[in-house]
C-alpha cells in the first residue's frame, strides 16, 4: 500500500538536471567568450614592395592582418563593412552587412599592427529587442559617440543602412536605443540610384553634427558628385575619382572639420579593384558646396596591390586609421584589417576644378 501522504522521491539524476537548470536560469546569458589573437587573425602584407613600414605616396604602412572567417560568440566574422575606435574602452567596434556587431582588441609591437582579438559579437537588434532580419540587417557605416571623453561605460554607436535607408544610435551590446532623422533629400528611397547604393557611410562632424552619404550619386546628381549631407540639411557636393564603378564607402570626420574618406572603385569582376584614400579641406556651410577633395594614395591591385573591397576606416590615433575590407562572404575574397598613418598634409594651395568630375590633386 502506497502512503498518499508521502511525496515519492525524486530520482537524483532529476535533481542533478534541474539544480544545473536553475543555476544558468539565475545566471543569465551566458558571458562573451574570448578569441584569442592566434584563432583570429594572422600577418599579412599587401605588397611585395611596400612592406610593413614603408612610406607610399601620402602615408606610411604600419601593419595588415589577414582575419579567419571564424565566429565569435557565433557570429561570423564576415561582411565587415564599418569601423568604429572607443578610445575609453579600448575596443574596435566592428559592424557586419548581416548586422552583427563585433568587439575587438588591436595588438601592437611599437607602432606596428600585430594582431587582432574577438572580445564579443552581439546581433544588432529593432525596437522591439529582435535580431534585424533580411533588407532591414543590412548595417553599413559605423561611427562612435563619447567614446573619446574619459568616462567609461557611457559609448554609443551610430550605425547607417542600406536597402531600408536610415540611421539609428544604438549600445556597443547591439540594443537599439533611438532613430536618427534624415534630412529631406535622404529620406525618399525611390531618390537613391539603387536599393543597395543608399546609406554607406556616417561620421560625427565637430560643427555640423551627424553626416552621411550614400556610395552613389543620386537620381539627378552630376555624374561623380555624390551629395554629403547633415541631418540638419546642409550638403556638400563631393567628387569621386574618376575610376570605373567608383562609390564612396567611408568617412571619418577629423577635429579641424575635414575629413578623411574612402573611395572603392573596380572593374569588370572586380578586376581590378581600386582603393583611394582622400582628404577633404575642412567643410563650410553653404547647401551644394563642391567639397575640396585631395587624393592621399591609391591602392591598384593591377599595379601588384594585394587588396581587397575596402569598405571600413576609423581614426585610432592623430591621423592613424584602421581600415577593413568586405570579403562579400566569398570564399574567394579576403578579410583585410589595414593600420596606416596619413604623412603628408593638406597642400595650402589646392583648389578643386571649376569643370568637371572626379579630378584630384596628387601630392
Amino acid at each position: 500500500m502506497v502512503d498518499g501522504s508521502r511525496r515519492p522521491e525524486r530520482p537524483l539524476w532529476l535533481s542533478s538536471c534541474l539544480a544545473g537548470f536553475l543555476l544558468i536560469a539565475a545566471s543569465g546569458p551566458a558571458a562573451p567568450r574570448p578569441v584569442a589573437s592566434s584563432e583570429l587573425s594572422a600577418p599579412y602584407e599587401l605588397s611585395a614592395t611596400y612592406r610593413s613600414g614603408s612610406r607610399f605616396m601620402g602615408i606610411r604602412l604600419l601593419g595588415a592582418l589577414r582575419l579567419k572567417p571564424i565566429r565569435v560568440d557565433g557570429q561570423p566574422t564576415r561582411e565587415l563593412s564599418g569601423l568604429a575606435w572607443d578610445e575609453d574602452e579600448e575596443i574596435l567596434y566592428a559592424l557586419s552587412d548581416g548586422g552583427t556587431l563585433f568587439h575587438f582588441r588591436p595588438e601592437f609591437e611599437g607602432e606596428r599592427l600585430t594582431g587582432l582579438s574577438g572580445l564579443a559579437g552581439y546581433a544588432l537588434r529593432d525596437p522591439e529587442g529582435r535580431s534585424l532580419s533580411e533588407a532591414w540587417a543590412d548595417s553599413e557605416g559605423l561611427t562612435m559617440e563619447n567614446g573619446d571623453n574619459g568616462i567609461p561605460g557611457d559609448s554609443q554607436l551610430v550605425i547607417s543602412f542600406e536597402r531600408r535607408p536610415r540611421l539609428a544610435r544604438y549600445s556597443t551590446k547591439g540594443r537599439f536605443l533611438e532613430p536618427i532623422a534624415l534630412p529631406a533629400p535622404l529620406s525618399e528611397a525611390a531618390s537613391y540610384a539603387s536599393a543597395n547604393k543608399s546609406l554607406e557611410s556616417v561620421t560625427r562632424h565637430p560643427a555640423f553634427g551627424w553626416l552621411t552619404a550614400p556610395e552613389w550619386p543620386m537620381t539627378g546628381s552630376a555624374p561623380g558628385i555624390v551629395g554629403i549631407w547633415s541631418t540638419s540639411g546642409i550638403g556638400w557636393a563631393y567628387p569621386l575619382r574618376d575610376v570605373p564603378n567608383n562609390a564612396l564607402v567611408a568617412m571619418e570626420a577629423l577635429r579641424d572639420g575635414s575629413l578623411v574618406t574612402l573611395e572603392r572603385g573596380h572593374g569588370l569582376f572586380y578586376s581590378p579593384v581600386i582603393i583611394s584614400l582622400r582628404r577633404t579641406f575642412p567643410l563650410s556651410p553653404g547647401t551644394r558646396r563642391l567639397a575640396e577633395v585631395s587624393t592621399t594614395a591609391v591602392f591598384d591591385s593591377s599595379a601588384g596591390w594585394r587588396i581587397d573591397n575596402f569598405e571600413g576606416l576609423a581614426r585610432h590615433h592623430g591621423l592613424r586609421f584602421f581600415l577593413v575590407s568586405d570579403d562579400n562572404e566569398n570564399a574567394l575574397q579576403t578579410t583585410i584589417l589595414l593600420y596606416l598613418e596619413i604623412t603628408d598634409p593638406l597642400p595650402t594651395d589646392y583648389r578643386p576644378p571649376e569643370t568637371g568630375t572626379g579630378q584630384e590633386n596628387r601630392h
